[in-house]
C-alpha cells in the first residue's frame, strides 16, 4: 500500500472513531454541570432523525434565545436569610424590566439543592433597574440550582433558565428517597395515582386528606388549586405543570383531587413537588417517581401501568389541557 493510500485509510479511521465518540456523547445526554435552561415548552429529547434539532429540557441552560440568567449574589446564605439578587438579561444584553404575568406573578423562582433536597418556590420583587431580589436562606450547605421561570413581554411562550449557586459549608449529600405513593406534610397526607411515561404525556392525580378525611376546600394559590414541579435526578431537568381546570370555573372541585397532565423527557427517577394551600398556609408535598419502570410500590388496585412511550411526542410538551408551563 503506497503512502497516500495509507494516509487516506488512517484519516478514514480517525473520522469513524470521532463520529462514534460524538454519537456516544449525544446518547448519554446532559451532565449535571452548571449550565442553564431552554424554553418552557421543550421537554422531549428522543433521538432526532437526520439533521433535526433535538429539544433540550428546560432548566439545563443559563441562556436561551438571547436571554440570560445572571446571579448578582454569588452565594446563598445558610440559616439566616440574606438578600439574593439576580437579573434577566435580554437579547440586547440589558436587564429585562417588562414581563407577562403568569399565575399571578411575573417570575417564579425555584431553589433546590443538587441532591433534590431543600426545595423552595418563592417570588422575588423587581426593581426599576431590572434587578430581582428576595430574602433567602437554605437549610444546609451545598451546590444549589436556581431556576427562573418567566415570560418576557412580547414573547408568546415562557422560558426557564437555571444556574448553580453554592452555599458555603460542609456538603453532606442525601440519597434520593425511594419512590412512594403517599407522603405527609404538617398532618396532611397526599396520595399519588398514575405513572410517568417517558417521552409522552401521563395523567397524575394527587389527593389531599387530613386526619383520614378528604380535603374538599383547598384554596386557590397563584390562580390554581395546586402547582407541580418535576425535576429529573442527576441533571435537574425542569418541568412545571398546572392542573386541570381553574378555581371558580364552575366545574373544578376544590379537592381532594388535583389532576395534572405531565410530560417527562426520558426514563429515570424524578422528584415531584406539589404546592397546595389550605387554611391560609401553603405546603409542599414531595414524592420520588420513576418513569419507564414497573408501577411503583403501594399503587392502589386498578392504577394503570405506564403506557408505552409515545412514538411522536408533542413538540410543544404541553399537557392535553394546555396547562404545561415548565
Amino acid at each position: 500500500m503506497n503512502t497516500p493510500t495509507k494516509l487516506g485509510v488512517f484519516g478514514l479511521g480517525l473520522a469513524v472513531v470521532f463520529t462514534a465518540a460524538l454519537g456516544l456523547g449525544r446518547t448519554v445526554g446532559p451532565t449535571p454541570a452548571p449550565a442553564g435552561a431552554p424554553a418552557h415548552d421543550q421537554h422531549n429529547e428522543p433521538a432526532a432523525p437526520g439533521n433535526a434539532v433535538v429539544a433540550v429540557p428546560a432548566g439545563l441552560q443559563v441562556t436561551q434565545d438571547g436571554y440570560r440568567l445572571l446571579p448578582v449574589t454569588t452565594a446563598l446564605a445558610v440559616g439566616a436569610p440574606q438578600p439574593f439578587r439576580f437579573r434577566i438579561l435580554g437579547p440586547d444584553d440589558k436587564p429585562v424590566t417588562d414581563y407577562t404575568t403568569s399565575h399571578d406573578k411575573d417570575l417564579h423562582l425555584i431553589v433546590v439543592r443538587r441532591d433534590l433536597s431543600g426545595f423552595q418556590h418563592v417570588h422575588p420583587s423587581l426593581a426599576a433597574d431590572g434587578t430581582w431580589s428576595i430574602p433567602l436562606a437554605v437549610a444546609a450547605p451545598g451546590q444549589y440550582r436556581v431556576f427562573a421561570d418567566f415570560q418576557p413581554a412580547g414573547r408568546t411562550d415562557g422560558l426557564t433558565l437555571g444556574a448553580d449557586v453554592p452555599a458555603a459549608g460542609d456538603y453532606q449529600p442525601r440519597p434520593l428517597p425511594a419512590a412512594q405513593r403517599s407522603t405527609t406534610v404538617d398532618g396532611y397526607t397526599v396520595t399519588l395515582a398514575g405513572d410517568l411515561v417517558p417521552g409522552g404525556s401521563s395523567q397524575l392525580r394527587l389527593s389531599v386528606s387530613k386526619d383520614g378525611a378528604p380535603v374538599t376546600d383547598l384554596q386557590p394559590y397563584l390562580g390554581a388549586y395546586g402547582h407541580l414541579v418535576a425535576l429529573r435526578d442527576a441533571d435537574l431537568a425542569y418541568l412545571h405543570v398546572h392542573p386541570d381546570g381553574e378555581p371558580g370555573d364552575g366545574k373544578t372541585a376544590a379537592g381532594p383531587d388535583i389532576v395534572f397532565h405531565t410530560d417527562v423527557p426520558s426514563a429515570g427517577s424524578y422528584r415531584l413537588y406539589l404546592d397546595f394551600q389550605h387554611n391560609g398556609t401553603v405546603r409542599t408535598a414531595e414524592f420520588t417517581a420513576t418513569a419507564g419502570a414497573a408501577p411503583q410500590a403501594g399503587a392502589a388496585a386498578g392504577t394503570p401501568a405506564p403506557a408505552a412511550p409515545s412514538a411522536a411526542p408533542s413538540a410543544s410538551g404541553h399537557g392535553a389541557d394546555g396547562h404545561t408551563h415548565g
